[in-house]
């Protein structure tokens, strides 16, 4: 009979090689290695501008810090950029540093946090708040960008291509211009809080107009402390019901996560007296800011939180 001998150093050896190589390489996928690919070649190869300084000018839409494109190009993974474009690279020697996440403005958080938060709450206790937060599908793919207003539980979901900071502003220049306008935008949006993620690390772009104008006051949770905006999280669980975790946003549209978000807005709730998020919104700003969003009021019997459901009606 075949017999086998079970050699524990040998078995440990190679269990920690496996290790080492499954935990190797770049946290990317091909389609923002692509992106960083597109916007950086031009600067770096074309304008001989420096790492630092292309990553400087293209931070919102970057996935990544600036130390990782260094590493890309030292790896050969960004084809129109060598290292012989970057007349420095020869002379700076690689450091083991750990993991950090790539955020816009580092400051970020400085005089914004949650204690900050409460603070201003406190002083001005008929303040709207908004509650941010981003809902990831696969890793690369699109992501949903929500907003959820405390003051009636209505929340609105975006789709956006990247999960970036340059995708947050752009949505909040768009609800901004065009969906509910400066004077209505202003009312509404007086305090937003939202995580530490680095999709919202530039604060100064996401407080500020184009114009330079103050919109809206940001502030942060504590790291680690979802619960602080709890009513937004809870309120995800229903987008879940439609799309679980690990499931891909990549051929949803706009136009269907409308129909979503109005089954979920016209869902009553407890909390709200028997009352759905829909009703009071209108009650608050009116039909016509619903219209300008694309929702729509569901009836109560037709009400569906079910992705079968919903769309082979």
């Amino acid at each position: 009979m075949e017999q086998r001998d079970y050699k524990a150093a040998e078995a440990h050896q190679e269990y920690r090689q496996r290790l080492v190589e499954t935990r190797s390489g770049f946290n990317l996928t091909e389609a923002e290695l692509a992106l960083i690919q597109r916007e950086l070649t031009p600067l770096i190869k074309e304008n001989k501008q420096s790492v630092h300084h292309a990553c400087l000018v293209k931070a919102d839409i970057l996935p990544c810090h600036e130390k990782t494109i260094y590493n890309l190009i030292d790896a050969n993974l960004l084809p129109g950029i060598k290292n012989l474009d970057l007349p420095r690279k020869c002379r700076l020697k690689p450091r083991k540093s750990g993991r950090k996440e790539h955020k816009v403005d580092s400051q970020c958080r400085i005089h914004r946090t949650y204690a900050d938060y409460l603070d201003f709450v406190q002083a001005h206790p008929d303040v709207s708040v908004v509650e941010m937060d981003t809902v990831e599908g696969i890793k690369g793919g699109k992501v949903i960008l929500t907003f959820l207003f405390k003051s009636c539980n209505l929340q609105l979901f975006f789709l956006a291509d990247h999960h970036t900071s340059q995708a947050t502003i752009q949505q909040m220049d768009q609800l901004y211009e065009q969906r509910f306008g400066p004077e209505l935008f202003k009312k509404i949006f007086e305090v937003t809080l939202t995580d530490n993620g680095s999709e919202f690390s530039n604060p100064t772009a996401i407080e500020n107009d184009a114009f330079h104008q103050s919109r809206s006051r940001l502030f942060y949770c504590d790291p680690a402390a979802s619960y602080q905006k709890g009513t937004c999280e809870n309120n995800h669980e229903m987008l879940r019901r439609f799309y679980p975790k690990g499931s891909s946003f990549d051929q949803l549209t706009q136009d269907e996560l409308n129909l979503i978000s109005s089954h979920i807005n016209s869902y009553k709730r407890k909390r709200l007296n028997d009352h759905s998020p829909l009703e009071l919104f209108s009650l608050l700003f009116g039909n016509e800011t619903l219209d300008k969003l694309g929702l729509v009021s569901i009836a109560p019997e037709s009400v569906c939180l079910s992705l079968r459901g919903l769309f082979n009606k």
